[in-house]
């Protein structure tokens, strides 16, 4: 994502440490049981959906057809967004809940998270950020207590400088793969009180042992 918030393409993140499959299985149940959609528990079979699969494919008609999402489904939303293994699938949960809460309520969640969730929840939320900027292109989804619009600038700017620290001063290897392709590592994108955080960032990208941030930082730097 670009400084003003825009989205970017950036090289394929690599796989999670640590597998949370159980607990997105059941934060996607929750998305599933708020809507009131059925989803049939059927046997897995080696060649058939998966439940996740099945789940997926009803809630695509769910956008496509229309909701009236409550509150309740907006937690629901962020929560598998979060918790989503895939940094692509994600945007299935993060779309609508920007079409019909928006930009502001949803970049708010995900810097709560952020700041304040497991690690997990940490990397899953700068997952979930990469689209938390897109246009607004469902119509037929909205919220049930609509609020007035907002872009949510001042939470951009809230949350790199979140970011920033995070990435320097929490050891995890998935937060720090997660939040680095988002993240600005120019002085002028700070405040003065945060320039020596992006030098200290720079350093610790270009000497840590993962592979995939070694080599991120230096495309970013050069960019």
């Amino acid at each position: 994502m670009t400084e003003d918030g825009r989205t970017a393409g950036f090289m394929a993140l690599p796989g999670r440490t640590e597998d949370r499959r159980e607990v997105f299985a059941g934060a996607l149940g929750d998305v599933v049981r708020v809507l009131g959609l059925e989803v049939a528990a059927e046997p897995e079979s080696a060649d058939g959906p998966t439940w996740v699969h099945r789940a997926r494919a009803a809630l695509r008609e769910v956008w496509r057809d229309g909701a009236v999402l409550s509150d309740e489904a907006f937690d629901a939303l962020l929560r598998a967004a979060v918790h989503d293994p895939d940094p692509s699938f994600n945007r299935q949960f993060v779309e609508p809940a920007l079409n019909a809460f928006g930009h502001r309520r949803v970049q708010a969640a995900l810097l709560a998270y952020l700041r304040t969730g497991t690690d997990p929840e940490r990397a899953g939320a700068a997952r979930a950020w990469y689209w938390s900027a897109l246009s607004l292109r469902m119509p037929l989804v909205r919220a049930e207590h609509p609020a007035a619009a907002d872009d949510g600038a001042d939470v951009v700017k809230e949350w790199y400088a979140a970011a920033l620290r995070e990435f320097v001063h929490n050891e995890h290897v998935d937060v720090r793969r997660c939040v680095l392709p988002l993240l600005p590592l120019r002085k002028s994108s700070y405040p003065p009180e945060l320039h020596d955080l992006v030098e200290e960032a720079v350093a610790i990208a270009r000497s840590h042992p993962d592979e995939y941030i070694r080599h991120r930082v230096e495309h970013q730097v050069g960019d």
